[in-house]
């Protein structure tokens, strides 16, 4: 099988989007991935989004976005799996062009949060949870998160700040990522200081909702022009997998293990022919940061109870032993939704191209991506290697 390759990349600022329509925002995002793919037209077109029905009233994306860019009559269509929207659709588009039924597939993903306010989005979001038995008793994603966290802390002794690194690797890292919500570091004592939004969970811990948009040009390998690698790095998907779980909580052996984080990670690396210690760096979905410590131990960078301490002891700092969140992650970053997979994929694409400025890891070779929907419901995984 050829390779496929991503060819572009696109992305717009992560922020509270208020004056800019869900389709400008893709169509930002579509055109920066056009131009830097040399032009490549797309026959495909696989959306990422998670709430454009509840939040800003518009279902049926795939048609209106391939519409606006200017792209009638290819085939459109959306995908939704909650956070992990965005990765479905590189999944999707990876499949397509990976069985020779597309030759060019353009990925977005998108998200407008700023469509509705206050409770209308906590409503939107809830929905994404098992509605006759978690939504419907008015349990929000930020309090199922910090029912996770308070038993993980309450089962492995973690001390109250035990977390405090996720977020201020995540702060660190995004102060040189001009597409980043937040681009300030934050102290020690500001985290420990910082208010509670669902004890034990406070605002450092909880990535805030935003919006923005990204875009990839995927293709393969041998349909690119001769002299394309001369003028830009290449980077391939190695690797691509997919598992869900239980949507409900309380249907779980074991509530603090990430089945799907595991499982689809582990496929993705041998389909790449890999092992752990050849990942350069790992941008996990680090939408809470009892996510990232529940992905860290799924994947095997770190034993169950233990996934804090690669936190704690800077093991996931840039120049650490697994650097993660490199560009800020969703902490940093923001959380866009159904589209922070692919931006999660733009991300890795600029540290293994090597573009990522101060925030470069020396010599990246693979990179790991994973997007979850909800408590890792669902776990897309991607291996994204830099070719010779």
């Amino acid at each position: 099988m050829t390779d496929v390759v991503i060819a572009g990349i696109g992305q717009t600022p992560v922020g509270e989007h208020w004056e800019i329509s869900l389709r400008d925002l893709a169509l930002d995002a579509i055109q920066a991935a056009h131009k830097d793919s040399g032009g490549l037209k797309p026959q495909a077109l696989f959306v990422g989004n998670m709430l454009a029905p509840n939040l800003s009233n518009q279902a049926h994306l795939g048609a209106l976005i391939a519409d606006y860019a200017g792209l009638t009559g290819i085939e459109a269509i959306t995908l939704e799996a909650a956070g992990a929207s965005g990765g479905a659709a590189l999944r999707q588009a990876y499949l397509a062009i990976a069985s020779g039924m597309v030759d060019v597939a353009l990925v977005v993903g998108i998200e407008k949060f700023t469509d509705k306010i206050g409770s209308e989005v906590e409503e939107a979001i809830a929905s994404t949870s098992d509605s006759d038995f978690e939504a419907v008793q008015g349990l929000t994603a930020t309090a199922q998160a910090a029912l996770l966290m308070k038993r993980y802390m309450h089962e492995h002794d973690v001390p109250a700040n035990g977390f405090a690194n996720f977020a201020l690797t995540a702060h660190a890292n995004g102060v040189a990522n001009k597409n980043s919500m937040f681009r300030k570091a934050i102290k020690a004592e500001t985290y420990a200081k910082a208010e509670m939004v669902s004890d034990p969970i406070n605002m450092f811990d909880v990535a805030p909702n935003a919006d923005g948009a990204a875009a990839l040009v995927l293709t393969r390998r041998d349909l690119l022009p001769f002299d394309w690698h001369a003028s830009r790095p290449l980077v391939k998907i190695a690797g691509s997998a997919a598992s869900s779980d239980t949507l409900a909580l309380h249907d779980r052996k074991d509530i603090l293990y990430f089945d799907t984080a595991q499982i689809s990670a582990g496929k993705a690396m041998k389909q790449a022919g890999i092992v752990l210690d050849q990942v350069n760096f790992f941008e996990y979905h680090d939408a809470f940061s009892i996510y990232a410590a529940l992905s860290l131990e799924a994947i095997g960078f770190a034993i169950k109870g233990k996934g804090w301490k690669l936190a704690a002891d800077g093991s996931i700092g840039l120049k650490g032993k697994i650097p993660c969140a490199t560009m800020g992650g969703m902490k940093a970053r923001g959380f866009p939704g159904g589209a922070a997979g692919v931006y999660q994929a733009v991300e890795a694409v600029t540290q293994l191209r090597g573009q990522a400025g101060v925030n470069q890891i020396a010599n990246a070779k693979y990179g790991l991506i994973q997007s979850l929907g909800g408590p890792a419901s669902t776990a897309v995984s991607h291996v994204l290697q830099a070719m010779e």
